[in-house]
């Protein structure tokens, strides 16, 4: 079976599989955090900018109180959003009053830039023509130095980073004094991100990733790899998806509101035997020759992250 835990440069534990909460549907997180918390998944993965953090917090008070679920034992990230990243602390007290926790384990900067924080919106202010409401001139290194200083309020048990290209880790370590425990980034077959995940393998960042199935009914599911090692195993495609990061010394995080689905994505995980990873790191390095890559997440902040696939 693949590792269920992996080792982070604090020191600290984090799960290899954990529960995603973004774009899950209103009044069906609550049921889906605590049923997941009570069939096998110690790690939950949530951000002030999904709008259900309430929600998660009512699903772990319902998990605790069943005495089944200790805090100890579980593994909570959340994500200081935009508007707020010139105001850390204050958007993570808003996630930790959600929540009803004292603390996480992980807080991340969600993204690299700064929309106004005196804007139209809490989460996403537009101007007159409306685009996204972004102030110019931000350095995310700013950002940084707030949320090391987090560290001493025991608010935040490690830090982090999210959606970082290279070239953006690049600008950020010379500067940190606290190096980043993980980088949360889009991760999958069709998006390896390779220059990311060995700059951060380098340098002690563990490799979060989301939408590791691609998109709902997307090309992943029936690539042609994907669906050979799943006959193989006797397992569904998904399975494969969630299975190719283990090996990669990566935390997946699937995402599901649906207990068959919760409870199968992390009790169908295998162990990608030699050529099975050597097949799917074809596949990669042939849509990434061909510059043929797979995004799906990437919201229209008209940014230049650094990535590749996006110049």
């Amino acid at each position: 079976m693949p590792p269920k835990h992996f080792t982070l440069n604090t020191g600290a534990k984090i799960p290899s599989i954990g529960l995603g909460t973004w774009q899950s549907p209103p009044g069906q997180v609550a049921s889906a955090v605590s049923y997941a918390l009570q069939n096998g998944y110690t790690l939950i993965d949530g951000a002030y900018c999904y709008a259900n953090e309430d929600e998660v917090g009512q699903g772990l008070a319902e998990a605790f109180s069943t005495g089944k679920v200790k805090r100890e034992d579980i593994f909570v990230v959340s994500k200081v959003w935009t508007t707020y990243n010139t105001r850390v602390e204050e958007g993570l007290d808003k996630s930790l009053k959600s929540l009803g926790l004292d603390y996480v384990d992980l807080f991340l900067v969600h993204w690299p830039l700064l929309m106004n924080p005196e804007g139209n919106h809490d989460r996403f202010p537009t101007k007159a023509d409306g685009s996204r409401d972004i102030i110019q001139g931000y350095n995310h290194v700013d950002t940084w130095k707030q949320m090391e200083a987090l560290l001493k309020t025991g608010k935040a048990k490690a830090i982090g980073v999210s959606n970082y290209s290279k070239l953006y880790l690049e600008q950020l370590l010379p500067h940190a004094t606290v190096i980043p425990a993980v980088n949360q980034i889009e991760n999958h077959p069709g998006l390896p991100q390779q220059e990311i995940v060995d700059l951060c393998k380098e340098k002690g960042i563990h490799i979060m990733a989301y939408s590791p199935l691609g998109s709902t009914g997307g090309p992943l599911l029936s690539a042609e790899p994907v669906v050979k090692i799943a006959e193989k195993h006797g397992v569904k495609p998904s399975s494969v998806l969630l299975s190719y990061h283990a090996p990669r010394g990566s935390t997946v995080l699937a995402k599901s509101v649906t207990p068959e689905r919760i409870k199968e994505n992390i009790e169908s995980l295998i162990d990608l035997d030699e050529e099975d990873q050597a097949e799917l790191k074809a596949y990669s390095d042939k849509l990434v020759a061909e510059k043929k890559w797979q995004r799906f997440v990437y919201p229209p902040f008209g940014v230049n992250f650094g990535f590749p696939d996006k110049q």
